[in-house]
């Protein structure tokens, strides 16, 4: 699942690929959004733990399970 994070005031965003279902990182970003926490955790393929603070949040983009293409097109 690709997740792509933007951060307000700031012109690059975080892009990671993560094994998360989409309704499991939908529940997370509700939930930290929602007033529970302050910040927003979530862990990609390789293990890394990104943690976001909600104020700092200016979207979340979750993406589509979609395979990669290997070969040429012809």
């Amino acid at each position: 699942m690709d997740i792509r994070i933007g951060i307000a005031n700031s012109p690059r965003e975080l892009n990671f690929e993560s094994s998360q279902t989409p309704a499991e990182i939908e529940k997370t970003v509700a939930e930290a959004l929602s007033g529970t926490g302050t910040h927003l955790t979530l862990s990609d393929n390789k293990g890394k733990l990104y943690v976001v603070p909600v104020a700092s949040l200016a979207y979340v983009e979750i993406g589509s399970e979609e395979s990669r293409r290997v070969g040429f097109v012809g």
